[in-house]
């Protein structure tokens, strides 16, 4: 990565961070408010190197509070998790990958054949929840997801959850590595329930191992 993308994924790691923004809407921003409105496409940085920015950023901004939110987080993932269970949960994004903030939701895939069990399931929960479709990990046509609010451990506030719902067939492949090596983009039940059991600040890789 040259010098100016590097600057460009600095930028809109900090948006991310302390804004909220999304990854795209972070990277258009940082373009303009570094380049300007003549900013060519093809220098935007890529997804990995802005997540690299982000783990940067929160390693050096909130060294002292990450830890305990990702944990947080996590505790929050794993009891959605085993509330869909029979649906073969994945959990996936910032909160699996550990550069989650305090803005990150919970991000799961589940996997089934008979999808209105999945609706079913939420509203028996009593969970009222938003229909909405994203795109499939795979590239392949876009999938069904549902949105609600999830609680956190302390049982006094909520985080936004999304469940996107894939065919059974879909879960091969699904613990792939990420393009460019390395972890796993996504944990299943048992990788998640390690992290949780690890503690606050361990890393994806030393957890996962010692399971």
């Amino acid at each position: 990565m040259n010098a100016l993308r590097e600057q460009l994924a600095a930028a809109a790691a900090r948006l991310i961070v302390e804004d909220g923004l999304d990854y795209a809407s972070a990277k258009r921003k940082a373009m303009h408010q570094l380049l300007g409105s003549g900013a060519r496409p093809e220098l935007q940085p890529d997804n990995a190197d802005v997540r690299a920015q982000v783990a940067q950023y929160l390693a050096l901004f909130h060294r002292e509070a990450h830890p305990e939110l990702l944990w947080t987080l996590r505790r929050a993932a794993l009891t959605l998790m085993e509330a869909f269970a029979e649906y073969r949960p994945y959990l996936t994004g910032a909160v699996w990958n550990g550069t989650a903030t305090a803005h990150s939701g919970l991000h799961v895939l589940l996997f089934t054949d008979d999808s209105k069990a999945v609706d079913i399931h939420c509203i028996d929960r009593g969970l009222r929840y938003r229909v909405a479709q994203t795109a499939h990990y795979a590239g392949r046509d876009p999938v069904e997801r549902l949105d609600f609010d999830w609680p956190l451990p302390d049982g006094k506030r909520s985080v936004t959850a999304s469940v996107s719902v894939y065919p059974a067939k879909d879960e091969r492949g699904v613990l792939r590595a990420g393009n460019r090596g390395g972890a796993a983009e996504r944990g299943n039940l048992d990788a998640v329930r390690a992290l949780v059991r690890a503690g606050p600040g361990t890393p994806v890789d030393d957890a996962v191992a010692a399971r």
